[in-house]
């Protein structure tokens, strides 16, 4: 017999207390494992959606997609300042070339900064009293104080700030061709930071920044870009007057395959410069489509009308009227159908052309066709705008309403205001910014004999094509 210590306990209960001890053991385990392997799904399903589903970023009111969309156009958008270069550089003679680009070139530095300084302040920011005109300067000056998400959109202020301020630099870039081969360099720096301050962030800021005409349409700047710079080039092509020996001594673009490059590039960038003011993925589809169709459209018009009156059409024929089309297309990218842009394009190059010609009999020396193209073909654009904007793609806009409660007509009539504001606030800054300068004693042209060697030498001290220098009756 098996003797037993006094205070164990019996065989029967031991494997009782065992059995019990299994059945709460085992399903302890199981609620671990299902436990440890919970823990490893959830980030093996985060990484898969991750892999997957778009990108979100961690606030959830910004998206990343439309943040990559305004970062990717902002670069292009810059490209095309270098594109304008090119387009600017071939047209003029090879002794100019250099002088033509660098005033596209350092819109680049000098732009940059008053727009980070205070350009971007005055024209999105809120004015207060002044609102309906024009931003309060501190409010982001050097673009501190931008909020993490821009009001209305699902991007950064920041990545706002820096998209607009592309264009920014290319406006005042494109007035440059009506002064091309005789404005001081000099002048033209000092000139162009101060009409970026009173002229273009004001209109900037009306039309896009909450002022008096943000009712009216301008979907990527056919007022705030291109009839201001149109209307400033003309101005100033009237005050600093005509090339010497010019009509007389007319001669062809020096190199008509850097037009042909520096379209290219316009042309590409245009796609971020319309496509990017969608400010937004969804629905970009449709100002990329335009703008692309609108420059095939202009591009075409152009030829046929060149080979209806001269029997054969030209390459400078076919890039300005490419140009012609996309500068029409621009206030009416995200708000027309691809039909109406299609139609837009064509119009405008008509008309440009038109323009061009009107310019020659009337012996005025807008060099590079600047108001031709850009002051007329925004313009056209602006109204045309009116005319074809299509009621779904702006029932989001206040210019919406308009249509709806007042009709076509009333819509058209809002679109002739903002252009003649735009016109009103361009030629009366530009005038009143030309005439402090040259009264404290700045130098607006350069001097005959710069201008008759060449203003390359004369401004920079260098030269483009070493030979040619001092040959002007050769190029």
């Amino acid at each position: 017999m098996k003797v037993f210590a006094a205070n164990s306990p019996s065989p029967a209960l031991s494997e009782t207390v065992a059995v019990i001890t299994e059945w709460v053991r085992v399903p302890f385990l199981s609620r671990q494992r299902r436990l440890l392997i919970a823990l490893l799904t959830v980030p093996a399903l985060q990484f898969l959606l991750g892999a997957f589903l778009p990108a979100q970023a961690a606030e959830a009111s910004l998206d990343s997609s439309d943040n990559t969309l305004l970062l990717i156009s902002a670069a292009m958008v810059l490209l095309m300042t270098p594109g304008l270069a090119f387009f600017y550089g071939g047209f003029v003679q090879g002794r100019n070339v250099l002088n033509t680009m660098a005033m596209s070139f350092v819109m680049m530095g000098i732009a940059t900064l008053v727009w980070a300084s205070f350009g971007f302040s005055l024209a999105f920011a809120d004015g207060g009293a002044a609102q309906a005109v024009v931003g309060n300067p501190f409010t982001f000056a050097l673009l501190e104080r931008l909020p993490e998400v821009w009001d209305g959109l699902a991007v950064p202020g920041l990545t706002f700030a820096l998209f607009q301020g592309m264009f920014a630099i290319i406006t005042p870039a494109l007035i440059s061709g009506a002064l091309v081969e005789r404005i001081s360099f000099r002048f033209w720096c000092l000139f162009t930071p101060i009409w970026l301050l009173l002229v273009y962030s004001p209109l900037a800021h009306m039309v896009w920044g909450g002022g008096f005409l943000g009712k009216d349409l301008d979907f990527a700047g056919g007022t705030v870009v291109h009839i201001s710079s149109g209307v400033t080039a003309l101005v100033l092509a009237g005050l600093i007057g005509a090339r010497r020996q010019w009509p007389k001594a007319i001669r062809p673009p020096h190199d008509v395959t850097q037009i042909l490059l520096g379209t290219g590039l316009l042309w590409f960038g245009w796609f971020g410069f319309n496509g990017g003011s969608q400010l937004a993925v969804g629905g970009a589809e449709i100002p990329f489509t335009t703008t692309h169709v609108a420059a095939a459209a202009g591009l075409v018009a152009w030829s046929v009308v060149e080979t209806w009156r001269d029997g054969k059409p030209t390459a400078v024929g076919m890039a300005t009227g490419a140009v012609a089309g996309l500068v029409g297309v621009t206030p009416a990218a995200g708000f027309v159908t691809i039909g109406s842009g299609m139609a837009i394009g064509a119009i405008t190059a008509v008309l440009c052309y038109i323009s061009v010609q009107v310019k020659v009999k009337l012996r005025f020396d807008d060099s590079l066709d600047t108001y031709a193209v850009h002051g007329v073909g925004g313009t056209a654009g602006a109204l045309l705008t009116g005319v074809f904007a299509n009621a779904e793609l702006i029932a989001s806009h206040p210019a919406g309403q308009v249509l709806a409660e007042q009709g076509r007509g009333a819509l058209v009539l809002g679109q002739l205001q903002a252009v003649l504001v735009a016109y009103g606030l361009a030629a009366i800054g530009t005038f009143l910014i030309a005439g402090v300068l040259r009264g404290l004693g700045v130098q607006f042209r350069v001097t005959e004999e710069a201008e008759n060697l060449g203003v390359d030498v004369a401004e920079h001290g260098e030269e483009a094509y070493a030979e040619r220098v001092g040959s002007p009756q050769l190029f």
